[in-house]
């Protein structure tokens, strides 16, 4: 047991490593990271495709890397959006990694683009722990999974900067309880913002994308409690522990932390 938790320990201290420096490679390119995640099914991918088509027909350079245990499909459907688009196969891995991304965009990603939509594997588990280096994190829910959700999986819809409610349109249909998922939201994140939306209709895109877009400018980026609770714990061992410490605390912490877009 002490031999898994360590490796575990270990593959989470890498990505950290990876995060950093990917993070700081996209800030000099002028990109920002939005890291998308959900559970399978929640209308990610058709969200996306919207927000990708109206962000190149708003004169936005943006770009889409999604991942997948297996197929292309996510790939296929998302260049219809006239964007660049890569797929990442994880053969089997039920999240992204830093170092996994990077190696991706590496020579791929065109020059000037703005932002760097990264669909997660469909997993509201795994995903939480791994930071991508990205700008802005957000948890995506639909309606016809259930107002519970974000008490489910707290560390999810507890360290995003943003979260988001899709199929929003068949809320009545489904007898969604609108109050109670938005309890829960500010039970494990107080303060987080929501925006409901629906890609069938279009309800909420444009908000979604401008607040993107704000955030891309640092102008407008949610600081979860929990994050904050950590960064409180890790600077108390820095103080006992000195520069080991200290080189530790130049990662972005994994588990309960801030995986990115904190003001700077």
């Amino acid at each position: 047991m002490c031999r898994t938790v360590d490796l575990h320990q270990a593959v989470l201290a890498k990505n950290d490593t990876n995060a950093v420096e990917l993070r700081r490679t996209l800030d000099e390119r002028g990109t920002a990271a939005v890291n998308l995640m959900s559970s399978p099914g929640s209308g990610k991918t058709a969200l996306l495709e919207l927000l990708l088509t109206r962000a190149v027909a708003g004169g936005t350079p943006a770009a889409a890397v999604t991942a997948d245990l297996a197929t292309e499909n996510d790939a296929t459907r998302l260049a219809r959006s006239g964007a660049p688009v890569r797929q990442i196969l994880t053969d089997g891995l039920c999240h992204l990694e830093a170092g996994m991304l990077g190696g991706k965009l590496d020579g791929w990603l065109p020059e000037g683009t703005r932002l760097l939509f990264v669909e997660n594997v469909g997993n509201l588990v795994c995903p939480a722990s791994y930071d991508l280096g990205e700008t802005l994190r957000i948890a995506l829910a639909s309606v016809t999974e259930g107002e519970d959700k974000p008490v489910k999986y707290p560390a999810a819809f507890g360290l995003a900067h943003l979260v988001v409610v899709t199929k929003s349109d068949l809320a009545e249909a489904v007898e969604f309880d609108r109050d109670a998922f938005l309890a829960g939201v500010q039970q494990v994140n107080p303060g987080v913002p929501v925006i409901e939306t629906s890609a069938r209709t279009g309800a909420g895109v444009d908000a979604l994308l401008a607040h993107v877009l704000r955030a891309a400018d640092g102008l407008e980026t949610h600081t979860p409690v929990l994050a904050r609770q950590h960064e409180k714990h890790l600077h108390h061992h820095h103080e006992e522990d000195g520069p080991e410490r200290e080189r530790a605390a130049d990662r972005v912490p994994h588990a309960v932390h801030l995986p990115a877009g904190s003001p700077r």
